[in-house]
């Protein structure tokens, strides 16, 4: 029986942030300590923090305050331990220490100090560590997926942007430490990996002196998992290389996740954007010419410092034009730090809230229509949930992506965890409907 502590965690932020919770549980879990997904039970509760906007800050306060409301002992990791370290001891006296991005990694030896009476700070100025397929790894993800980051941090400096000043420079792992996780993620069960960074297309620049995506991608398809996927593929790098790559897998998902953030060139500059205006256009028509079949997700930033109801227009006709599939919107948080914090002409929030709600009214149809595509098609589905009450089963298929996009409910039986054919017989604005199709063959 151990003696050791019972730790339970609370994860917050993105599919990042995930991973680095993953990493912290395993590796406590490796030295002996009792995880209990159990708060109340918990002696100490590790809450991995977001502070990439507004909102997500709040929401870590709002944890934050709860647990200590409940007297629990609190360990802060994450962005908001890197953003705002004082702070936070000062405001709580529950924080028993401080953990940044760069140091989850010290995990073990943070508790066996605070387990001692220490109050510990451990958080790096600078970022530079990043996890790999030696490290110890406990997925909180359905059994089928699992998200592999290929490089941390990030070289851009966007004007809204506080990601550099949170998790430092941009560091690749090399290809063979990539391809090792992703086989040993296989040998699990798992079905689709998700790649992710801040920059995927820029993968490799750092210790290669160039892109290599196209080659990481390419080695990938070596290895016996159906579905790879990837997340941040900023659209100057999609060169001819990287699509040739993409065709020529068989396991890579024509799915593209382009953050584009804005259509108009002025607004692009403004928020220092590696690329610029017209190149948006040309992109994407390349990227539709190159892959009809592609299923194209971006995401958009509305009331930045300075956009008017003509920069608005123009972005409104841009969504209308590329008809994506999915499309994300979100309102400009001014961010303390960064370069359009200060910046004049900032916009009231209700001109910002209508200005979202005026995107998502033209995306929807646009949404919904492509859905309909699938309507009458037989389509690989991955299950990743039974509803015990009702026996339908919930799953996605390659043009969705778990969290962001939408799911594809169906009747039938089939495993969790398995890739199954599934009869698509109705669609909706965000979903898919249909059933398992058992003359069709499954893997």
């Amino acid at each position: 029986m151990s003696t050791k502590p019972t730790i339970s965690f609370s994860h917050l932020g993105c599919e990042k942030n995930r991973i680095d919770t993953e990493h912290i549980i395993g590796l406590l879990a490796q030295a002996g300590y009792q995880v209990d997904a159990n708060e109340e039970l918990a002696d100490y509760v590790v809450v991995n923090t977001c502070s990439f906007i507004q909102t997500a800050r709040e929401e870590s306060v709002r944890t934050l305050v709860e647990l200590a409301e409940a007297n629990k002992k609190i360990v802060i990791a994450g962005c908001m331990a890197q953003h705002f370290q004082e702070e936070l001891l000062a405001e709580l006296p529950e924080a028993v220490a401080l953990v940044g991005t760069g140091d989850y990694h010290k995990i073990v030896d943070v508790m066996q100090r605070v387990e001692k009476g220490d109050r510990v700070t451990e958080v790096s100025p600078q970022p530079t560590y990043i996890a790999d397929e030696t490290t110890p790894r406990y997925r909180t993800t359905s059994e089928g997926v699992a998200y592999v980051r290929i490089a941390e941090g990030c070289d851009y400096r966007c004007a809204f942007c506080i990601i550099p000043h949170l998790r430092g420079n941009q560091r690749s792992r090399t290809i063979e430490s990539i391809v090792t996780e992703a086989q040993q993620l296989a040998d699990q069960g798992v079905k689709e990996i998700i790649l992710i960074s801040q920059i995927t297309t820029n993968y490799g620049i750092d210790i290669y002196g160039e892109p290599k995506l196209a080659e990481l991608l390419r080695a990938l398809g070596k290895v016996d998992i159906p579905w790879i996927r990837m997340h941040y593929a900023y659209p100057t790098g999609l060169t001819p290389k990287v699509i040739a790559a993409i065709q020529e897998t068989p396991n890579i998902l024509p799915y593209l996740d382009l953050p584009l953030q804005h259509s108009h060139p002025q607004i692009l500059r403004a928020m220092n954007r590696p690329w610029q205006g017209r190149v948006n256009d040309d992109i994407i028509e390349k990227i539709k010419a190159a892959m009809p079949n592609a299923v194209l997700r971006t995401t958009f930033i509305v009331g930045f410092p300075g956009e008017t109801e003509d920069h608005h227009a123009h972005l409104v006709k841009f969504v209308k034009r590329h008809e994506f599939d999915h499309v994300g919107v979100f309102t400009f948080s001014p961010e303390e730090g960064t370069p359009a914090y200060s910046l004049p002409n900032q916009l009231p929030k209700a001109v910002m809230d209508t200005r979202r709600e005026k995107i998502m009214q033209v995306q929807q149809p646009i949404s919904g229509k492509q859905n309909q595509k699938s309507v009458g098609q037989v389509v690989d589905v991955l299950i990743e949930q039974e509803n015990p009450q009702t026996g339908e089963l919930i799953g996605r298929s390659p043009r969705f992506s778990p969290e962001v996009d939408g799911l594809v409910y169906l009747q039938g039986k089939a495993r969790l965890g398995s890739i199954v054919p599934v009869m698509i017989t109705d669609a909706d604005v965000y979903d898919l409907y249909g059933y398992v199709d058992l003359s069709k063959s499954s893997n």
